[in-house]
């Protein structure tokens, strides 16, 4: 009896201890899943007060057909801005500081958050959740991002830029007959984006017009070519059969050569992927101030010499030894047999920009830039030598009130990025007055250098200490390695049709996009330890 009963007991004994055994696997299971689940969500920051549960909606993306679920954190924006900001090391990875300072330098950048330009925002949020996967895009994520998606006022009569007036008139030879109403279906791609031209942008990063447009400059048959005068290097203006017109800059010199560190900036040449790829950096900072530009490739024969009424240019073409067919043109800098224009042997890569409207449209200003170089070899401008610069800038007009002086810092942070030292004048259009967008225009010099980046392009940021609160956002959102600056630049590049012959930059110079980005940022930290504003809140409603 003792035998039995000691047998029931050791059976109860080893159950126990098994069901004891599963349980705590059973446990231990359910830990390790919670903590892979965890990974993959970004921690919030240790200044942020508050958070509430996740929460997901859906933003619409760049193609109207298209929509994505979005799952975001509800950091706040101060959170957004105590996130760690990526230093000017070569390397571009992020700087590792102390958990207090970090959280004191962030809390300062954007201490001021209302709840006003939180429901701006759409949510009080700015970093999401990334949804990795096979097929992921970057590029598609930023544009969805809510920093992409903000409101916008209400644009009024005298906030567009033109209005079409229907007139009835015969096509001259070799052109379209023009059948345009009111419907915009009628309309070519060309004469959309003019009207889509408003008081605060060139377009709207959404039109699916702006599509049509870069695919109508790559395919449209050309009609004329003539050179374009002005300016000091060679530029042809292209004429397509509906009235449509682009500005050609042909490629000069191969993606992988640098810009001899022993040339003055103004002595520098004029790139075609230079103005392509202006173009899309200036779309993904959300500015949307230059005109669609696209690569193309063209036959010289059969696309420039044959069609050419320019006599002037024509008398310029000739064979070079290996037989490839080149011209020159006429032109203050590098339009001689020296410095020739070739195909290979009769295709030539070159960008195309769509043209603004016609000056007796829609006349536009020309400013003189505040921080314009003096152009000479020897002599200094005001601003390079002194520190105060800024000061007098803020006291003349237009720069003394409303958005200007941010307007050109936000130019500057472009320049800066691309390498462009050749910013000595901008325009606007005149019917808009003071409180409108500045136009990035010629861009040709940019993307010369991708070993050495030229810190003096910062000046208007650096002496101002001034930066619009949107602009901040998205450059600190540009440094976040799921939108990092240099993919989405790769990315939105890779949609070019030139594409298909090489890359547009080179991966020094997209590496070095990533490098300057950590020098703004850096600056920008630099003038929050000594100045107490140098926020200019375009969020709050009304704000431009």
């Amino acid at each position: 009896m003792r035998r039995q009963s000691l047998g029931r007991s050791t059976r109860s004994v080893c159950l126990v201890l098994a069901c004891l055994s599963l349980a705590l696997h059973l446990l231990l299971a359910f830990l390790c899943l919670s903590v892979l689940q965890t990974a993959c969500v970004l921690p919030p920051s240790s200044s942020s007060s508050s958070s509430s549960s996740p929460s997901s909606f859906s933003i619409p993306g760049t193609d109207a057909q298209h929509r994505q679920s979005v799952s975001h954190s509800s950091s706040s924006l101060s959170a957004f801005s105590s996130h760690k900001l990526p230093t000017g090391a070569q390397n571009g990875e992020h700087h590792t500081e102390d958990a207090n300072m970090q959280h004191h330098k962030g809390k300062a950048f954007l201490s001021d958050v209302t709840e006003k330009e939180n429901d701006l925002i759409g949510a009080k949020m700015v970093y999401k959740v990334v949804q990795k996967g096979k097929g992921h895009s970057k590029l598609e994520a930023l544009f969805n991002h809510p920093l992409y998606n903000l409101p916008r006022p209400e644009l009024q009569e005298d906030d567009w830029l033109l209005r079409l007036v229907y007139t009835n008139t015969n096509p001259e030879d070799g052109y379209d007959k023009a059948a345009w109403t009111s419907d915009s279906e009628t309309h070519p791609p060309w004469l959309r984006f003019h009207l889509g031209i408003s008081r605060w942008e060139l377009y709207d990063r959404k039109d699916p017009n702006l599509a049509e447009v870069t695919h109508y400059l790559a395919t449209q048959r050309i009609l004329n070519v003539v050179q374009k005068t002005g300016g000091t290097q060679l530029k042809l203006l292209m004429s397509f059969p509906n009235y449509g017109q682009a500005l050609l800059k042909p490629m000069r010199q191969s993606r992988d050569a640098e810009t001899d560190v022993n040339l003055f900036y103004f002595s520098d040449f004029e790139r075609h992927n230079a103005e392509i790829a202006a173009f899309h950096l200036d779309r993904l900072l959300g500015f949307n101030r230059i005109p669609p530009v696209v690569g193309r490739l063209i036959n010289m024969s059969t696309e420039i010499k044959e069609i050419t009424t320019d006599r002037r240019l024509s008398r310029t073409f000739f064979t070079s030894p290996v037989g490839n067919m080149c011209f020159y043109g006429q032109c203050e800098y590098y339009c001689s047999t020296e410095h020739p224009v070739c195909g290979r042997p009769h295709v030539l890569e070159v960008s195309l920009a769509t043209m603004l409207p016609d000056l007796s449209l829609a006349p536009r200003r020309s400013w003189r830039s505040p921080w314009r170089r003096s152009y000479s070899r020897t002599k200094q401008a005001q601003w390079e030598k002194d520190p105060a610069y800024c000061d007098t800038v803020k006291q003349t007009p237009p720069y003394n009130q409303g958005s200007r002086l941010v307007d050109v810092i936000d130019m500057a942070i472009l320049d800066f990025l691309m390498s462009n030292m050749d910013r000595h004048h901008y325009e606007t259009f005149e019917k808009f007055g003071n409180e409108t967008f500045l136009l990035h225009l010629d861009n040709g010099r940019a993307f010369g250098r991708h070993s050495r980046d030229e810190p003096s392009i910062l000046a208007p940021l650096r002496q101002c200490c001034r930066i619009r609160r949107s602009t901040l956002l998205r450059l600190q959102l540009l440094s976040h390695p799921d939108f990092r600056l240099s993919d989405v630049m790769r990315e939105s590049l890779a949609r070019d049709p030139l594409k298909r012959v090489a890359p547009l930059l080179s991966e020094p110079h997209l590496s070095a996009l990533d490098r300057r980005l950590a020098t703004v940022l850096q600056v920008v930290r630099d003038c929050q330890d000594h100045h107490d504003d140098i926020i200019y809140n375009d969020l709050e409603a009304g704000a431009s």
